[in-house]
């Protein structure tokens, strides 16, 4: 069955990285076939329940997959597939509302900001030995903060919310660890969470965010971090309003060992507050990305959090790329003291975008979730055919599965391309796509 190869390990994490490491080596080839779960736990002597562990675990990080009595099997795209990779590619003529891209329009030219940049840099010159962040950029980003009611802590500078977020995954968690995560959620920290080697726990959601209920059974079942979006929730555009915050916050403080990381997504492109839940645990962090409100290629992430995390995190940096450009940092100060973005009018536009699609989905009996942020989720009936139906009607939108572990099927649309006269064409497509929508939200 598996030729020369032999799989090791005693415990759950061991067997896994076992079998990774030979898929990796190419020693196990795609489509082959791995020993069922009782014989190989009497090969290498350990409990059935280790085995099943190990196998859980592989199939989380996409390595395997498993097909009831046929066994578990190498995948023919293991590992390094991410859900990145179920799209839809639009070929000619067809309006690709699917990137998740922000209007270009609404964001600000930066050659004013690199050209401020470069001036500073000519007088104090970038060095080795520098601190990590701009004394001013940290400055402006603890006060704006602090006007949010996020609690005090020091600022530390990562390349986007996904990068802050591995690094403080990595800095506190252990492979094998569970973690809570919004379903639909992100992708990406989709993906991220099984590469880590940590296990991901679906908490479902509607539109003021995570589901109470959800996340106390997460917390019960021993999880060791929870990551949440407090506002324009990828994909669905979710908001975690003051009544929301404040259920959630006591649920977390009955466990105050447990990591919370908070997504700021729509910080400066919407309009509604934002309700921190820090401080709630005694290890905590929040993510604030320039990318939606500057642009995605400034790669540029405000962390704060506990003292300890974020050293750990500023310590970990150190030893790899050291620090995030200082030249970067200059000019996001540039962007912010000059008023470069209008977080009111970026709000409002792409509000009016959002709350015009989701009303003219609700007139044709669609239902459809989109209360802040650029992207709207539509259920579905029929995932693989709404996509396909759709693309034939000339819109490609993103597959559901890119975002979904355990929530039923929908599709998400970017609305940051749509003009008034697109919300009639688009809705109709998507009504006669959907099919009967599910009978309850999102989650």
């Amino acid at each position: 069955m598996l030729g020369e190869y032999r799989i090791a390990g005693r415990g759950a994490a061991e067997i896994s990285a076992s079998v990774e490491r030979a898929v990796g080596a190419g020693e196990l080839t795609p489509g082959q076939l791995l020993p069922p779960l009782r014989e190989l736990a009497t090969r290498l002597g350990v409990n059935p329940n280790t085995v099943a562990a190990a196998y859980r675990t592989l199939r989380e990080r996409g390595v395997i997959e498993t097909a009831g009595r046929r066994g578990s099997r190498v995948r023919p795209r293991p590992a390094s597939t991410a859900r990145g990779s179920i799209r839809v590619d639009a070929p000619p003529g067809v309006r690709d509302v699917s990137e998740g891209n922000p209007d270009p329009a609404l964001l600000p030219p930066l050659h004013d900001a690199l050209a401020a940049a470069a001036r500073h840099d000519a007088r104090e010159p970038g060095l080795y030995g520098q601190p990590p962040v701009d004394a001013e950029f940290a400055r402006l980003a603890r006060a704006d903060l602090d006007a949010d009611g996020v609690p005090a802590g020091p600022v530390a500078v990562t390349s986007g919310s996904l990068d802050a977020i591995e690094r403080v995954l990595a800095a506190r968690l252990r492979p094998g660890d569970a973690v809570a995560v919004e379903d639909p959620g992100w992708g990406s920290l989709l993906d991220l969470v099984p590469a880590l080697g940590l296990r991901p726990v679906p908490v479902g959601l509607d539109d003021d965010g995570p589901l109470p209920a959800d996340l106390d059974r997460a917390l019960r079942a021993g999880v060791r971090a929870v990551v949440i979006t407090d506002r324009a929730q990828n994909p669905t555009g979710a908001v975690v309003g003051a009544a929301r915050a404040e259920e959630l916050r006591a649920l977390l403080a009955t466990r105050p060992e447990v990591l919370l990381i908070e997504d700021d997504h729509g910080h400066r492109i919407v309009d509604v507050p934002l309700h921190p839940l820090a401080g709630a645990t005694e290890s905590w962090v929040l993510v604030r990305s320039t990318a939606k409100a500057y642009g995605p290629d400034l790669r540029l992430a405000v962390l704060t959090g506990d003292t300890e995390t974020v050293d750990r995190v500023l310590g970990r940096q150190r030893l790899g790329p050291g620090w995030v450009s200082r030249l970067l940092q200059r000019a996001v100060v540039h962007l912010w003291t000059s008023g470069a973005v209008d977080a009111r009018v970026v709000a409002r536009s792409y509000g009016l975008r959002r709350d015009a699609l989701v009303t003219a989905l609700a007139e044709r009996g669609v239902e459809a979730h989109g209360r802040s942020g650029m992207n709207v989720w539509v259920p579905v009936a029929d995932e693989t055919g709404a996509v396909a139906r759709l693309l034939h009607t000339g819109w490609a939108v993103a597959p559901g599965a890119r975002f979904r572990m355990a929530a039923p099927p929908g599709v998400r649309l970017t609305v940051s391309s749509l003009t008034d006269e697109d919300i009639g064409p688009v809705a109709d497509a998507l009504a006669a796509a959907a099919g009967p929508a599910p009978a309850r939200s999102y989650g």
